[in-house]
């Protein structure tokens, strides 16, 4: 008999731990190779983690609402010889062995305690509020203190402070702590309290439904993005006859041969992004005072799930596809957001987001940022409208497919000229769509 160690998958490079939601197997049951063991959320999906080998479980090495690294060993499970040799060795030999994860862990914070300047006072969870290894260790080395430490909100599991919360709160607090000096007297701001909901009153008839994990995070991020953007909104009427009359041209014939639906979405993609190779400064992320220009053209897509939720797939190098390469990519995340089957690469690095308010029959919308990036376009529903349509021979009145487009965008390094004319530079490749155009 040969144990083999199950091992906390990588999940994107920005993603270095993840809770445990739920056991899926309890000790001393038999598990099937590639069978589901535990479900595990960090702060962009959730997912479950399979089993690489057959075998029976033998111990699990945390709990549900525990916090592990990535890479570390989750739990033991017990195989034949043959199982234990079939399974994959170069996972084993990746992942560290759980003193030395521990070990490596407590070297980076004494090694950040050591240098930081002056030292921080220690960190460690106290009450209600847990932080992970990572966590503290970010805020000893960023001369982060303990009441400074519990007053972050947190946007992870039951309000848990994450890595990304601490770097957030570390590159937002302006600067960094004053050096030790033999002066008692130090300049200090005053503290400014959260604005706090006024009491709800409950009637005796009244239902109360506790928000899931989603909805939470979704809450937690849109209230930073008001907080952290100052948000304008612009607008423009697009004329989509052109579009239109082709989808309705191609879509049978398009459905028969690649087997799949063409949407508007992929068009309106491909706009955004030869808008965005116009104006780059619209692809941008703020870091304090420093403003990021992203090479890449990562084009996030909301997507509404079955749940009531909203998750955000994002097309990575979105530019470098044709639009058939943008239709069946679309399709693709789209399917696997409403089955839960996303990774968490596949919605986190965005740049830019575009989110699709006419699916539900709304004309207009004013969207919420998605942070860190500085822009969103909202797209209407399209209507038929009365409109006066020039020609060489005089103007007319013609029945033409129009629809808004809503721009919102981060006024603290996009002003109203540059978002505005980005929105009408996406209307107007919208407008020259080509009829003819073959896919």
């Amino acid at each position: 008999m040969a144990q083999v160690e199950l091992i906390m998958p990588k999940m994107g490079e920005s993603v270095a731990e993840a809770t445990i939601i739920k056991w899926l197997k309890n000790e001393g049951e038999t598990i099937e190779a590639e069978e589901s063991v535990l479900e595990i959320a960090t702060d962009k999906v959730d997912s479950e983690v399979p089993s690489p080998v057959e075998g029976v479980l033998v111990k699990r090495l945390f709990n549900e609402d525990d916090v592990v690294q990535v890479g570390q060993p989750i739990a033991m499970i017990e195989t034949d010889g043959a199982a234990a040799s079939a399974a994959p060795a170069a996972k084993a030999e990746e992942a560290p062995k759980v003193e030395e994860v521990a070990a490596q862990v407590e070297q980076t914070v004494a090694n950040a305690t050591a240098t930081a300047t002056p030292a921080p006072t220690s960190v460690e969870s106290t009450g209600d509020r847990f932080y992970s290894p990572l966590v503290r260790s970010i805020a000893s080395e960023e001369g982060v203190s303990q009441q400074e430490l519990d007053s972050i909100q947190g946007t992870g599991k039951d309000g848990r402070v994450t890595k990304k919360d601490i770097l957030a709160h570390v590159a937002n607090r302006g600067s960094q702590p004053a050096p030790a000096t033999a002066a008692p007297v130090q300049k200090t701001t005053p503290a400014v309290s959260e604005p706090t909901a006024p009491p709800v009153p409950i009637g005796a008839d009244d239902e109360i439904i506790e928000m899931d994990r989603m909805r939470k995070l979704i809450a937690d991020h849109m209230t930073m993005s008001k907080r952290t953007s100052a948000h304008v909104t612009s607008y423009v009427e697009a004329d989509v006859t052109n579009i239109v009359n082709w989808r309705n041209k191609v879509k049978d014939s398009f459905f028969k041969r690649e087997g799949e639906k063409i949407t508007f979405t992929p068009i309106f993609i491909e706009a955004l992004v030869k808008a965005i190779k116009d104006f780059p400064m619209i692809n941008v992320s703020v870091d304090g005072t420093n403003i990021i220009r992203h090479k890449n053209i990562n084009m996030g897509m909301a997507a509404a799930l079955p749940s009531g939720n909203l998750i955000v797939p994002v097309i990575k190098n979105a530019d470098r596809m044709n639009l058939l390469g943008l239709t069946k990519t679309v399709n693709d995340l789209a399917k696997r957001a409403r089955a839960n089957k996303l990774s968490a690469d596949e919605v986190s690095g965005g740049t830019y987001t575009l989110t699709n308010v006419g699916s539900f029959g709304n004309v207009m919308g004013t969207p919420i940022i998605n942070q860190p990036q500085v822009a969103i376009m909202a797209v209407g529903s399209i209507n038929k409208k009365p409109s006066v349509v020039e020609t060489p021979e005089g103007d007319f009145i013609g029945i033409r497919h129009k629809m808004f487009l809503s721009h919102s965008y981060d006024h603290r390094v996009v002003d109203g000229a540059l978002g505005g004319m980005f929105v009408r530079r996406v209307a107007d490749y919208l407008e020259a769509f080509d009829p003819n155009r073959e896919i």
